[in-house]
C-alpha cells in the first residue's frame, strides 16, 4: 500500500519544530530561529516565508541556487535590512536588536580592505569597531593571525595579498572576540585545496568550543564535510531542513543484474525507488534488512546477479532532487519576479536608497557589529 508523501512545506515545518525542540532541550534558545520571514522590495518578493531553526553549537549549512533569497536572509539575520512580515530571533533577541551584534562575527562574500593597511592594522581596526577592551587587542590579533595562517605576513600591506590571503584575513576578522555566532558567506570560494582544508579545520575548532557557525555556500562537497545540519532554500522558502546524519541514513543498493529484460525493474520497484544506469539497477530508500530478500527474489525470477554494492545519497543528489520538485507555495500576495527561471532576490532600489548601501561599512568591516 502506497504511503502518503508529505509536502515540502509540511516536512520543513516538522523538521524546524524538531530542531527547535532539540535546541531548547539541550539548554537554551536556538542560535537562530525564524518563522514565516518575508521580505518584499516593491513588487519583488525576495523571501516568501522563511522558517528554520539553527541549534546552538552546530555548523549549519544554508544552501540554494542563485536568486533563492540567501543573501536577503543573511541581511535580515544581521539586522542590515528589516523584514516585511514574519518574525525571528538571533542569539535570543528579536531581529534588528543591536545588542546581539556584539556577539556575531561576519565574513561577507565580497569585501575589500584598504591596501595601505597591514594585516595587523586591519585586525586592530576591527578590534576597535567591535569595542573590545584595549588590553585584549594584542592577544586577539595574535590568535587570529595564527588561526588563519598569516602570522608571517602580519605586517605586510593587504594590497600585496592574493585573493586567498584576503579571504583568510577576512575570516580572522570575523573570529575576533570569540563570537557566539559566526556567519560565513562563501568562506572557501577563493581558496586552494590546502586553504579549504585549513578552513574546515577552523570551523571544526569553532564547533568544539561551542560556537554556532552559519555557513552560506554553493560548494556542496564542502558543506557536506563540515555541517551538522543543512537548510535548502528555493524561491524564498526553505524546502528541506535535515541533519547530515539523516542524509547518511537514506541509503540504498546498487545491483549489477542480467537476465530477462525488465525483470529487475519489475521486482525492485516493490522495494523502493529505482534508477537504471546500463547494467546497474539502483534501489533508493530500501531498508538494509530487505536487500537479501530483493536479491533472492531476483535470482528466483531468473535474474543473474553479478555484484551488489551499498550506496548512499550525497548532499548534491538530495539538493538537485528537491530543486526539481515544484514548490508547494500557496502565496497569493505580490507576484514573484523571476529572471532566467530563478527568483530575483536583489532589488534595484529600496526605501532610503540603494539596497546594501546600509551594510557597505559593515561589509568593509567584515563584522555584523555596531
Amino acid at each position: 500500500m502506497a504511503s502518503q508523501v508529505p509536502s515540502a512545506a509540511t516536512t520543513t515545518a516538522a523538521a524546524g519544530e524538531a530542531a527547535s525542540a532539540v535546541a531548547k532541550s539541550s539548554g537554551g534558545e536556538p542560535a537562530i530561529e525564524t518563522r514565516e520571514l518575508r521580505k518584499e522590495y516593491g513588487r519583488i518578493l525576495a523571501l516568501a516565508g522563511l522558517t528554520m531553526t539553527v541549534p546552538r553549537g552546530e555548523v549549519f549549512g544554508f544552501l540554494g541556487p542563485n536568486g533563492a533569497g540567501k543573501t536577503t536572509a543573511v541581511k535580515l539575520l544581521l539586522g542590515l535590512s528589516k523584514p516585511t512580515a514574519g518574525e525571528g530571533r538571533v542569539l535570543g533577541a528579536p531581529l534588528g536588536d543591536v545588542e546581539p551584534r556584539r556577539r556575531i562575527g561576519y565574513l561577507p562574500e565580497l569585501f575589500r580592505y584598504q591596501g595601505w593597511m597591514s594585516a595587523r592594522e586591519v585586525l586592530a581596526l576591527h578590534c576597535e569597531l567591535a569595542r573590545l577592551p584595549r588590553a585584549e587587542w594584542e592577544p586577539e590579533i595574535r590568535a587570529a593571525l595564527e588561526l588563519v595562517g598569516l602570522t608571517d605576513r602580519a605586517d605586510s600591506r593587504t594590497e600585496t595579498f592574493s585573493k586567498g590571503m584576503q579571504q583568510r584575513l577576512g575570516l580572522g576578522v570575523a573570529l575576533l572576540g570569540r563570537p557566539d555566532l559566526v556567519v560565513l558567506d562563501e568562506p572557501t570560494s577563493a581558496l586552494d585545496p590546502v586553504g579549504r582544508q585549513d578552513v574546515r579545520a577552523i570551523i571544526g575548532a569553532l564547533r568544539d568550543r561551542g560556537t554556532t557557525v552559519f555557513l552560506n555556500s554553493h560548494l556542496l562537497t564542502e558543506v557536506e564535510r563540515v555541517c551538522d545540519r543543512v537548510a535548502i532554500v528555493d524561491r524564498g522558502r526553505v524546502v528541506a531542513e535535515l541533519s547530515m546524519a539523516e542524509l547518511t541514513r537514506e541509503s540504498g543498493v546498487g545491483i549489477r543484474v542480467g537476465g530477462p529484460d525488465g525483470i529487475g525493474r519489475e521486482v525492485a520497484a516493490r522495494y523502493g525507488r529505482i534508477r537504471l544506469d546500463g547494467e546497474w539497477l539502483y534501489v533508493d530508500s530500501i531498508a538494509e534488512a530487505e536487500v537479501p530478500d530483493l536479491v533472492a527474489e531476483l535470482v528466483a525470477r531468473g535474474a543473474a546477479i553479478h555484484a551488489v554494492v551499498p550506496t548512499r545519497h550525497s548532499l548534491e543528489e538530495r539538493f538537485m532532487s528537491l530543486l526539481a520538485t515544484p514548490p508547494d507555495v500557496g502565496d497569493t500576495a505580490e507576484p514573484v519576479a523571476e529572471a532566467g527561471g530563478q527568483l530575483v532576490a536583489e532589488p534595484v532600489t529600496e526605501a532610503g536608497g540603494e539596497p546594501g548601501a546600509a551594510d557597505g561599512a559593515e561589509a568593509a568591516a567584515g563584522k555584523g557589529r555596531p
